[in-house]
């Protein structure tokens, strides 16, 4: 057997496993890819936001609904006790809901003897509901501050449920996987692309010296 042909070897090997890598690399780059494009685009856009949310005027929205308890919903709240924070009596909770479209159901509240309250914060904004104990009065109020509030909770996580928290995982999940493949391939590319290295240095330098120079 000739020298080339054993030396070819190994050099075939070499390119079939870097050939490989190359397509898996990829393969999961795109998908992490879009599972978290919409995702960093919304992230990205309320970092902004965030960053700049005392020059972004508010103008925030106040509403407030009344109503009153029929009296065997009102006979209900008995069995809240006189202190306590347990939610509200399921048929109470659904007779707010379809008067009011507000939604109790499960909601901790701060009953006294007097009044039960219901805090209901919600994502760009704040919402509460109190009821009248003696005299079945009830009075829900809203208030928003408009949608780029909205966004910027949920950039944050502020009052936006389970359901979003779990979003925001996973998100940052692809986000990782999309940022450790684009290294990787940027390693795999980087004999080709003599700036690479210089420039993947500078993203760290930078925020590095900001951190130790100008944050006090």
């Amino acid at each position: 057997m000739s020298t080339s042909a054993t030396a070819a070897r190994p050099a075939a090997a070499l390119n079939a496993r870097r050939s490989f890598w190359l397509k898996q690399l990829h393969q999961w780059h795109w998908i992490s890819a879009g599972l978290s494009l919409v995702g960093m685009i919304l992230f990205a856009v309320t970092g902004i936001t965030l960053n700049h949310a005392a020059q972004i005027p508010a103008e925030p929205v106040t509403v407030e609904q009344t109503a009153v308890l029929p009296a065997p919903m009102l006979s209900r709240l008995e069995a809240l006790g006189a202190e306590t924070t347990d939610p509200l009596p399921g048929a109470v909770a659904r007779w707010l809901d379809g008067e009011l479209g507000v939604s109790t159901a499960g909601k901790p509240t701060e009953t006294i003897d007097v009044e039960v309250y219901v805090a209901l914060p919600a994502p760009g904004g704040d919402s509460w509901l109190t009821i009248d104990r003696a005299t079945g009065d009830v009075l829900h109020e809203q208030t928003t501050n408009g949608w780029i509030a909205y966004l910027n909770d949920l950039h944050k996580g502020r009052n936006t449920g389970v359901v979003w928290a779990w979003f925001i995982d996973i998100f940052a999940g692809a986000a990782v996987v999309f940022c450790l493949t684009g290294l990787a391939l940027l390693w795999l590319h980087a004999r080709g692309r003599p700036s690479t290295w210089p420039l993947v240095g500078l993203g760290l330098l930078i925020p590095l010296i900001i951190a130790l120079i100008f944050i006090h």
